[in-house]
């Protein structure tokens, strides 16, 4: 059976093992942080309850996943979240009964200009909704603006790095009960090819927790880096799922 509402991925990234796969469910609040495998997921809408596997990923913020008869589609992260819920389905119902035709125009039309290229499937409910819908106030311009530093062109393969702690701290996780863990580094390099990076960020996973890192330690590891500011803290630089993690001893 072929799916009609599918939004086929121009280009996507497929996970490289399934470590990759768990880290990068765990980072979209798909799986908590104790998971130590991948779970069944579901895609549920138009009176539909179709099993679906993630594959792989357009961006961040943009999951592919793939149904039964191998067909791919893109969607949000939150939205399959959302979809997970024993209720969601009852959720849906009821709230389509409640609405009026006015909400229901004004939910199209904000719906409409939040898909961007490339199409994604965002359809939230519940919090989630609120933080899409919620408009953007304009802050007044400063007079004298401070020169923003040239953007670093990343690599998009994996790259050798190295990196110092500089600090432990949470920060708001809006899809969780809980804050997520991160750790903010310093004096970051990209070894081969050579590239300062300058600050960084990653997810406290629980591989890193098994290095029992304190601030100072410095470390060495295989990563993808993208560019993705961390919330409320001034690091442009997300290291993604590091891997062949060692300390560097002091001589």
């Amino acid at each position: 059976m072929i799916h009609a509402f599918t939004i086929q991925p121009q280009t996507y990234t497929t996970f490289e093992d399934e470590t990759e796969q768990l880290e990068q469910c765990k980072e979209w609040g798909l799986l908590s942080e104790k998971a130590a495998k991948t779970k069944a997921f579901y895609y549920k809408a138009g009176g539909m309850n179709l099993p679906c596997g993630i594959v792989g990923f357009v961006d961040k913020m943009t999951a592919v996943i793939e149904f039964d008869n191998k067909q791919l589609h893109c969607i949000h992260p939150s939205y399959l979240k959302e979809m997970q819920a024993a209720n969601y389905s009852q959720r849906l119902t009821a709230a389509a009964e409640d609405a009026t035709g006015a909400e229901v125009a004004e939910t199209e039309a904000e719906a409409t200009a939040v898909v961007e290229s490339p199409a994604v499937d965002n359809t939230l409910t519940g919090q989630a909704a609120e933080e899409v819908k919620a408009p953007k106030t304009k802050q007044p311009k400063e007079k004298a603006k401070k020169e923003k530093a040239p953007k670093l062109e990343l690599p998009e393969d994996k790259v050798k790095m190295i990196a110092t702690v500089q600090e432990f701290t949470t920060v708001p996780n809006n899809f969780s009960d809980n804050d997520d863990e991160v750790i903010i580094y310093e004096a970051v390099s990209i070894t081969d090819p050579a590239m300062e990076i300058g600050t960084a960020w990653s997810s406290h996973s629980n591989t890193l927790k098994k290095l029992e890192l304190e601030i100072g330690d410095t470390i060495t590891f295989e990563c993808k880096i993208v560019a993705k500011k961390l919330s409320k803290h001034p690091v442009p630089y997300k290291i993604n799922n590091p891997a062949k993690l060692q300390k560097v001893t002091a001589e």
